[in-house]
């Protein structure tokens, strides 16, 4: 259960000013913490909990208090209000491991706005970084509504701080190691231990063979995942010059529907397996996260495992609508951090995508002899990869009449079966994957509002994000059909055009494709980020590329203090200065 802590704090003066603030002071307090509870639910779609001090804070004494209670319940974060003058150093959190914003109620008759600067210069001081909550406009004194600015800060606060939350004491599994030379898996503990404060832990691929030779897997779920498959998995084109025959296909279902249930049990455990007397497999590796290697030492002999990884990051499987998981293609784990700070601001299944081509206007003219139109008029970007699209990128989830990506818990029974319907499971290109296997095809629809992202490592810097909001763009279907026959029409494909800024790195398309920092991007749904940016100045990761508005931003008070005129290098100073939080 994620908890975040509320700290109403107030004057500490007694006989004549305390007692006025005391129904105020609380009264913020609950109504901040039913507006978290209430708005903003964890990736297995429990409310944040949150917990309220069980007195007001006015001094030293009550704060230890606090921060006795909050320890005991396990908070992630914590949140002071209050509606005046408190004496800042003697009531603020001082807990350096938990991520904190002040709400100072905006209202003449109390100095609530003092208390905000001075508690905050306080906390830059010590070195405990604060997000600052204050109204646009001032309200009366005895309004106890949240407005809509305040609001929106108190949530885009405590949705980060839950990613946190959720993050910290949890395992990124890798299943193999280095995926044809690719950066990023090469897996860092350094950065899961010191900015997340998680742990690696890592088994050899051959664990799926052990377990599917000794049978450490629960034979009446494969059962049943086999009949389910027959049942909505559709075969798709086999492009290969020499098929295999239908034998050595149905085993290769087989195969990779028992690394399914091997890698899902890896993660996270199953207590079936425990009752079968493998209680060591049974328990598990604590893991949030996962990737797979596949690629060679695996796929030139086995099948390969972008079933396990599409139906892994889905919505959906053979035991019905579930929280999707994030599981890795090539075990990119910078990538999957990516979906996964996507999935847990969002509680959405994440597209997991090689950046592949960048198709300028002129180029799709020439190729396919019509012009691009509507939001793929200046350009657009190839997302596509045989692994870990989630069959929610298919955008046949349906939300206010339009394409989505919804929580699992928003999810139909039809919609699921829709993304089924829309994906074909297409033999693999035997020249990439020797061992064969399935690759899921689909086209993503058009028109959904998405933000990709991606973690890259610098050496003598430390982890950097960016990002890209734009949206998924659908082609005529000649148009799609010639420019994806061009690269491997049995995977899955995005059509991502960003939105433009008119500079940097958003001067035009073709400069966001050329400034991407990887091979790989992780697709959320929704425009996210500002609230990645909030993140991932919790973690004190900087991003080097957005396009989000300079209003939006929302970071520690104390960046202000590193530049105003330049928020990039501020967030740059600032992440450099404050150092990764578990470090």
């Amino acid at each position: 259960m994620i908890k975040i802590g509320i700290r109403p704090t107030i004057d500490g003066r007694e006989r004549g000013i305390r007692e006025f603030l005391e129904s105020q002071t609380m009264s913020m307090a609950k109504s901040a913490a039913s507006l978290i509870s209430g708005s903003l639910k964890d990736r297995e779609g429990n409310p944040i909990e949150c917990v309220i001090a069980d007195s007001t804070i006015g001094g030293v004494g009550e704060a230890a208090a606090c921060a006795e209670k909050f320890e005991r319940e396990g908070v992630c974060a914590t949140l002071t209000v209050t509606p005046c003058w408190c004496y800042g150093s003697e009531t603020m959190d001082m807990n350096p491991m938990l991520p904190k914003a002040v709400w100072g109620f905006n209202g003449t008759e109390r100095p609530g706005a003092v208390y905000l600067a001075a508690v905050l210069a306080a906390h830059s001081q010590k070195g405990l970084p604060a997000y600052a909550i204050y109204g646009r406009d001032v309200q009366d004194k005895d309004d106890t509504g949240i407005p809509a600015d305040v609001q929106g800060k108190i949530l885009r606060f405590a949705r980060a701080a839950a990613a946190v939350g959720e993050m910290k004491g949890k395992s990124y599994l890798s299943c193999g190691s280095v995926s044809m030379g690719i950066a990023g898996s090469i897996v860092s503990p350094d950065f899961f231990e010191s900015y997340l404060g998680m742990r690696c832990e890592q088994v050899d691929m051959t664990e799926f063979i052990r377990r599917i030779e000794e049978g450490i897997y629960e034979r009446q779920e494969f059962e049943k995942a086999m009949q389910w498959v027959r049942q909505n998995c559709i075969e798709g084109a086999d492009r290969n010059e020499k098929p295999v025959d239908r034998e050595r296909k149905d085993w290769e279902w087989e195969f990779t529907v028992k690394c399914a249930i091997i890698a899902r049990d890896l993660m996270e455990g199953n207590p079936k397996l425990i009752e079968m007397g493998f209680r060591e497999e049974g328990l598990g590796h604590n893991a949030i996260a996962g990737g797979f290697q596949g690629q060679r030492q695996w796929t030139d002999h086995f099948p390969n495992a972008d079933f396990v990884e599409a139906m892994l990051c889905s919505s959906f499987d053979w035991n019905g609508i579930r929280k999707p998981y994030i599981y890795a293609t090539e075990n990119d784990a910078m990538n999957g951090m990516a979906m996964l700070f996507g999935q847990l601001l969002t509680n959405t299944a994440q597209v997991f995508s090689d950046v592949r081509t960048y198709w300028s206007p002129a180029a799709v003219k020439r190729v396919t002899g019509k012009e691009l139109a509507g939001a793929a008029a200046n350009g657009i970007i190839h997302l596509i990869n045989s692994g870990a699209a989630s069959l929610d990128g298919t955008g046949m989830q349906v939300q206010g009449g339009k394409p989505a990506m919804k929580p699992f818990w928003e999810i139909t029974e039809k919609e699921a079966a829709d993304c089924l319907a829309a994906t074909r499971w297409c033999p693999a290109n035997r020249a990439y994957f020797r061992g064969g296997g399935f690759s899921s095809s689909f086209k993503t629809r058009g028109g959904m509002p998405v933000t990709m992202s991606r973690l890259n490592m610098v050496k003598g810097l430390g982890p950097v994000l960016q990002l890209a909001e734009g949206w998924t763009v659908e082609l005529p279907e000649d148009m799609h059909r010639t420019l994806d026959e061009r690269t491997d029409p049995t995977w899955p494909t995005t059509w991502f055009a960003p939105r433009l800024t008119g500079k940097g790195a958003f001067t035009d398309v073709y400069s966001v494709m050329a400034n991407w920092g990887a091979n790989h991007g992780a697709v959320c749904y929704g425009h996210i980020g500002a609230d990645l940016l909030t993140l991932c100045s919790m973690l004190r990761i900087p991003v080097n590329m957005h396009n989000v508005g300079e209003t939006d931003i929302f970071r520690p008070s104390t960046w202000n203090a590193f530049g105003t005129d330049n928020p990039e290098s501020a967030d740059y100073m600032a992440c450099r200065n404050f150092g990764p939080v578990y470090g």
